[in-house]
This record gives C-alpha cells, sequence and structure tokens, in this order.
C-alpha cells in the first residue's frame, strides 16, 4: 500500500531533521550582507545537489534557482538570503561569525525551510509522485534597496511561472502556527531623497539666508499630511522620514539639507499615482518657505496582494 503524502513528510522529518537545523544554524553563524551571498548561495546549491537536484546560479552567484519535474506550468516556491548589518548579541555555539553582521529577520530560516521543500519534492519526483514542475528561487538583496527580485526575474526566475509562494517568520506567532491572508499582505515600498541648496548664515539675520533647515521641517512635517488628505482614506500611504542631515552649528543656518524617507502604500492603484502626488505636495511646502528643492524617487517593488484561490488552497494544505 502506498504511502499517503503526510506519512511520507512525517517520516522525511524524522529522518532528516537534525540536517535542516544544521542549515539553519550554518547559514546563520554565517551571514552574508545584500548583494554579497556567494557563500550562502554556493551552500544551498552544494545542499541541494546532495539530494540529486541541479541548481543553477545567476551570473554573480548571489542568487539561484532550482527546477523539479517535468511541465510547462511552473509553481514557484521563494525564500530570501541576506542579513542585516546588526550585531548579534546570543551566546550560542552558532552565534554570528561576522563581525556587525546577523539574522536578525528569519532569512536564514526561509533559506532552510527552502532546502528542505525542495529535497522533499525531490524525491517525490523521484517517486514519480510529482505532478508537474516546480520552481525553487533562492532570492539575494531582500533588505537592499533596490532589491534582488528585479535581478532574479531578470535571469528567468518567473519564466513560466503560473503561481509563486513564500512564507515570512512572524515573531507574533507561536511555534507551530501558520497565517495565511487573502489579498493585500506587504506594501509597496518607495523611497524619496529631497536635497535643498541655498544661501546660509547665522542665525541672528535669517531674513539674509535661504532657511532651509526651517523649509525641510515644514516638509517632514506637513507634506505627510497633505498627501493624505488628497487620496482615499481607505488606501492609506505611510509617508516616515529616516534620515535627516543638515548643519553642524547651533548659530549658524547651512547651505544645504538631506532628507530620505520611505513611502508606503497596500493598494496598487495607490502605487501607481502616488509618486507625482508626493513630488508635486512636496516641492509645493518647499516653495511656501522659499526653497527650491530636488527630488530623486525611487521605485520599489508593487505591494504583495495574495491571489484568493492560491491562499485558499495553501490554508487547506
Amino acid at each position: 500500500m502506498p504511502t499517503s503524502l503526510p506519512e511520507f513528510l512525517d517520516d522525511w522529518l524524522d529522518a532528516h531533521y537534525d540536517d535542516l537545523v544544521a542549515d539553519r544554524r550554518h547559514i546563520h553563524a554565517n551571514p552574508r550582507l545584500s548583494r554579497h551571498e556567494q557563500d550562502t548561495a554556493d551552500y544551498v546549491a552544494a545542499r541541494l545537489a546532495t539530494g540529486g537536484l541541479k541548481p543553477q546560479l545567476i551570473p554573480d552567484g548571489t542568487g539561484l534557482t532550482c527546477d523539479i519535474g517535468d511541465g510547462d506550468r511552473v509553481i514557484a516556491v521563494r525564500a530570501d538570503m541576506d542579513a542585516l548589518p546588526i550585531h548579534d548579541p546570543k551566546d550560542v555555539p552558532y552565534r554570528s561569525t561576522v563581525d556587525g553582521v546577523c539574522h536578525a529577520c528569519g532569512h536564514d530560516a526561509h533559506t532552510a525551510i527552502l532546502i528542505g521543500v525542495g529535497r522533499v519534492l525531490g524525491e517525490l519526483s523521484a517517486r514519480g509522485e510529482l505532478p508537474g514542475r516546480f520552481r525553487l528561487v533562492f532570492q539575494p538583496s531582500e533588505e537592499q534597496f533596490p532589491s534582488g527580485a528585479p535581478t532574479m526575474i531578470k535571469h528567468g526566475a518567473l519564466t513560466d511561472v503560473a503561481a509563486i509562494f513564500a512564507l515570512h517568520c512572524d515573531p507574533q506567532f507561536t511555534a507551530g502556527q501558520i497565517g495565511v491572508r487573502n489579498g493585500p499582505l506587504t506594501a509597496a515600498c518607495d523611497v524619496m531623497e529631497i536635497r535643498m541648496r541655498g544661501r546660509g548664515g547665522h542665525t541672528s539675520r535669517p531674513h539674509l539666508t535661504t532657511d532651509i533647515i526651517n523649509a525641510m521641517g515644514r516638509v517632514i512635517v506637513d507634506m505627510p499630511a497633505l498627501v493624505g488628505r488628497r487620496i482615499d482614506p481607505r488606501q492609506a500611504v505611510a509617508i516616515v522620514f529616516g534620515a535627516v542631515q543638515a548643519g553642524e552649528a547651533a548659530n549658524a543656518i547651512p547651505e544645504e539639507a538631506l532628507a530620505r524617507a520611505t513611502i508606503r502604500m497596500q493598494g496598487r492603484e495607490t502605487w501607481q499615482m502616488i509618486p507625482d502626488l508626493v513630488q508635486e505636495i512636496t516641492r509645493s511646502v518647499a516653495r511656501s518657505a522659499g526653497v527650491e528643492c530636488e527630488i530623486d524617487y525611487r521605485r520599489g517593488v508593487p505591494p504583495v496582494v495574495n491571489d484568493r484561490l492560491a491562499s485558499a488552497m495553501f490554508a487547506g494544505a
């Protein structure tokens, strides 16, 4: 009598659990920052090859794909691999061996999980029990802007793909729980840099200067609020400034100011129209303070909107 899929998975995990833990701990101990994941990609490729699979590295060696099974219609499963520039405070044997670099966002777990998924799919394929073709996508540079997703797409990661699945660790859930959500899940994230230049001078004579700090302050406070009044309130946009640089002395108005912000939104229609609106309002606010500004607006990836049928299938499984 053939083994059912749940029984096969239970048996497989009993046999390979320690290997999966070792994979995750090796990756955690050897983290690599965005665009520098060659060692991680090589490790993943070697682990897949031990299962008889044939992974393909992208040209710069930072990411890889691996097709399993046959068929024109491809189902993809994706994981990210990069670490963060963060100190690892843990006192454990698998603590990061790279100073100032740590897997603090779960990408080590994501990668280890996809290694396991790949090896399971490989065994099912060898048994003639895999109905179709699957593709593992190990993406570099999730934490850097722009991400490694366009690079993977450029090298064929989504060619012939009918659906793609991914997961992310979430500390809100206890171990063993899985959350599935239909519809909007994670926001698109664009990045904007605003630069102002003008005549500097002494703070005792601000009328003889271009007070760019005052102007930048107005942009930081007023622009997000004004954008919120120009869009449907059901399509909220989060504009948050994470960096502001201007001047050094308390009694001197500087000649230059720089601010950087992220713009996040979940609706695709809002994502399409927000760049022009944000830049229009930013320039208007700056001009009202007597300053012209330069804006570098960079698009990120679209928002993640989970497909209804795919989400239902995943939840059912």
